[in-house]
């Protein structure tokens, strides 16, 4: 071989390495097929030094799966995707020579990993959402550093530890209180594994326990006449509040978080926010638009509801805002009225779901009344739109006396 032809191949195997094997895989985006409710990652295989292959690595969340819109999700999961490819082609991040050093940097202490959930929750959930969130969670905090956890990391909690604290919990409230404190506990757990702090959320795996929930009673047909008239006669401003109970299905906070600028009556729609800040539309139907105000003669900016009338502004929380009518409620209604504890606003929303069913099946079948009626009240499943129409007793059977009465009308 002639001493050109060396240099060149020394030059060509420096430039290229002829015997460079690819060190990883391009990276990929898994997207559940656009479903939201599924978690979403890039992954992507790396060259095991000791087995000379490529092993798939530890899928990258980054937070991705906080993002509620797919729009925003997909955008994104794209740059986190690009990003890890940057890192990749750079040579400066190697997982069989980064993963301890890596591993140490993205462990939590407790009261961080509360500090980093609270902190990414505040803008995340409506004011009365995070309020409950962070009065449970903290306590689940204050709970561990009693019991042991000071000094540990949050990873060192486990399965059998968030059990005796939920177990507490019920000991001293209820299982509602329990399992609304799991959920509560599971939405942490959640967040740590999103953003890769901890491996696994294994609150999914603890059980929810039975309830015996009291229910908020549906109201009569002569009640319902005499409440609205009382109304139409003292106070039109709850009575507005009522119907848009009755008309839209909607719960009360989110009634309370509506303001003038929401309700589009050209339009016809109403732009509700949820728990969760996402803006959901609703219909809103002709029998609500004629007694609507003229919210033109309102600031878009105000509350829909105020302290004392329409289209105000008023500087009082959710919660505050929410419990001023349910006080006026109680004031207006259900001492004059001498109602029982199960009847409330939220009653309303049974009554009118019953009422609207039952309409439906005059002309159509069940079947095809049920999924005309899953529109209306926004249930996401069939079956969880027939147990909600059996827990409120929203049909009845006909008279069944022919079927266990003799025929010279003595009881059997």
């Amino acid at each position: 071989m002639s001493k050109l032809s060396k240099l060149l191949l020394n030059e060509y195997a420096n430039a290229y390495d002829l015997s460079f094997k690819k060190q990883y895989s391009e990276p990929k985006i898994y997207d559940a097929g656009g479903d939201l409710s599924k978690r979403w990652y890039v992954y992507y295989s790396f060259r095991n030094p000791k087995t000379d292959k490529l092993e798939r690595q530890t899928p990258i969340y980054e937070g991705i799966n906080t993002i509620k819109t797919f729009r925003e999700r997909k955008k994104a999961i794209t740059i986190l995707c690009e990003s890890i490819k940057g890192i990749l082609e750079s040579g400066k991040y190697n997982p069989y020579t980064d993963e301890n050093e890596f591993e140490q940097s993205k462990k939590l202490n407790i009261p961080d990993a509360f500090k980093f959930v609270r902190e990414l929750k505040i803008s995340a959930m409506e004011e009365t959402s995070y309020k409950d969130f962070k009065s449970r969670i903290t306590q689940f905090e204050k709970w561990l550093l009693a019991n042991g956890f000071v000094n540990r990391y949050i990873n060192t909690v486990t399965k059998k530890s968030v059990i005796n604290y939920l177990n507490e919990v019920q000991k001293k409230s209820s299982p509602k209180n329990r399992n609304n404190t799991r959920s509560s506990i599971g939405t942490f757990f959640q967040t740590l594994e999103d953003n890769e702090i901890i491996e696994h959320n294994f609150v999914d795996k603890i059980n929810v326990v039975p309830t015996k929930p009291q229910r908020n009673k549906t109201y009569s047909q002569k009640q319902d006449e005499e409440i609205l008239e009382h109304l139409k006669q003292n106070d039109k401003v709850l009575l507005l509040y009522i119907q848009f109970i009755c008309f839209t299905i909607l719960r009360e906070i989110e009634i309370n978080r509506l303001k003038v600028k929401d309700v589009d009556v050209l339009e016809r729609k109403i732009y509700v926010k949820t728990k969760t800040k996402q803006l959901k539309t609703k219909l809103i139907p002709q029998i609500l638009i004629d007694a609507l105000p003229d919210l033109s003669l309102y600031d878009p900016e105000s509350y829909l509801f105020g302290r004392n009338g329409f289209g105000m502004f008023w500087d009082a929380s959710e919660s505050s805002r929410r419990e001023h009518y349910t006080e006026t409620f109680k004031n207006t209604i259900k001492i004059p009225f001498k109602l029982e504890k199960n009847y409330t606003m939220y009653g309303f929303k049974h009554t009118y779901i019953t009422k609207i069913y039952n309409s439906l099946l005059e002309n159509t079948t069940p079947h095809q009344a049920k999924s005309e009626l899953m529109l209306i009240t926004g249930h996401a499943t069939m079956s969880a739109l027939e147990k909600y129409l059996r827990d409120i007793d929203a049909v009845l059977p006909e008279d069944y006396s022919k079927h266990i009465q003799k025929p010279n009308n003595e009881i059997s």
